[in-house]
């Protein structure tokens, strides 16, 4: 693990964007809300909570995954649940996802999205281009993603699947990749075009569904992404995502950086890179947000760190967790955060039950 302080490392009051900071470490059951020095003002408790991940809805209510008492949470089409939970951590909605795993986002209209893996055909799993040769689950079949939208009641609104929507022999897996997965979505985002921009992390693809005609209608690959994360669209129409950096030619040593594209020329319009470039780096999962202030709030998943930066890239906030737990996919003891999310005092989620 990387030698650093953990908890408030620092805050520029005249710089940062005042808010309260949602997290979850990957390996605990609790998700906390900080202030602007670093205190835990809330947290909630998750029970069996997946990926380390939730949000607050716009109700106040805490958005969560859960993996229910005896499920094996290596079992990628194991039950999962979706969960919405009160301020005092009752569970108030729940909902089956099989397979459920990463992302999660409420519509408008009160049904929420998700994502899950079901078993490919072997016909579909044919069609699945590069990888490492033989690297398949017990070296004969594959996991693809699907897409679903459900209703409060729990019902199937919509559902979209990669073997049996998406033409798959167009997007090859990454050739350092195994092939267990096609392709290992890691985001889903909703768009106020009533669209769904999906992350694939394995093959390096970010692409947008039209949930109408059910198309995909553009589809954004930059070698400089390598295993991107928290693809989103902003208020401006840009796309904004965590370009990981994970194995991509060039630098000798990785970095990650933050990109902002603009969909229309494909030219990306902002980016962050830590001074020197690797000091910024983390090779898996990992998360962005742009704030009101125009500053971006970044996690830094595999170190545990969460910051904000202005513009021009300078630091104005930042905290590291000091949270720690076994991390089975690391092989070791870490302090993993999947992302993190800032909210203002008077925004709705907050409903006036802290002051800053």
């Amino acid at each position: 693990m990387r030698t650093q302080q953990t908890g408030l490392v620092h805050c520029d009051e005249s710089r940062a964007t005042p808010g309260f900071t949602l997290f979850s470490p990957l390996v605990h059951d609790q998700v906390y809300l900080l202030n602007m020095i670093g205190e835990v003002t809330h947290e909630w408790t998750v029970r069996g909570n997946a990926y380390g991940y939730a949000y607050l809805l716009s109700n106040g209510n805490l958005l969560a995954s859960s993996v229910p008492d005896g499920a094996a949470e290596n079992d990628r089409e194991g039950l999962r649940h979706l969960v919405e939970l009160d301020w005092n951590s009752d569970i108030i909605w729940q909902a089956d996802a099989p397979g459920w795993h990463h992302d999660f986002c409420r519509l408008p209209n009160g049904n929420t999205a998700y994502i899950g893996f079901e078993r490919l055909s072997d016909e579909a799993a044919k069609r699945v281009q590069g990888g490492l040769p033989g690297s398949e689950v017990n070296g004969n079949y594959i996991f693809g993603d699907y897409f679903r939208e459900i209703t409060p009641e729990g019902e199937t609104a919509w559902e979209w699947y990669c073997q049996a929507d998406m033409e798959i022999e167009r997007f090859p897996l990454e050739p350092f990749t195994s092939r267990e997965e096609f392709a290992h979505a890691n985001s889903i985002f909703y768009t106020q075009d009533d669209r769904y921009l999906i992350s694939f992390r394995r093959s390096s693809i970010v692409i947008m569904i039209d949930r109408v005609t059910r198309d995909v209608v553009w589809v954004g690959n930059e070698p400089h992404w390598g295993g991107q994360h928290d693809a989103q669209i902003l208020e401006s129409g840009n796309l904004l995502l965590f370009a990981n950096g994970y194995k991509t030619k060039g630098p000798a040593l990785p970095f990650s950086q933050i990109v902002e594209m603009d969909l229309v020329t494909g030219k990306d319009v902002w980016t962050y890179v830590g001074d020197p470039p690797w000091s910024f780096n983390s090779p898996h999962i990992s998360g962005v947000q742009r704030l009101s202030s125009g500053n971006t709030l970044i996690c830094e998943g595999i170190w545990g760190r969460i910051f904000e930066v202005t513009p021009d890239g300078r630091i104005v906030w930042e905290y590291v967790s000091p949270y720690e737990g076994w991390i089975s996919r690391g092989g070791g003891t870490g302090n993993w955060v999947f992302r993190a999310l800032r909210y203002a005092a008077d925004s709705p989620h907050i409903g006036g039950r802290l002051r800053l």
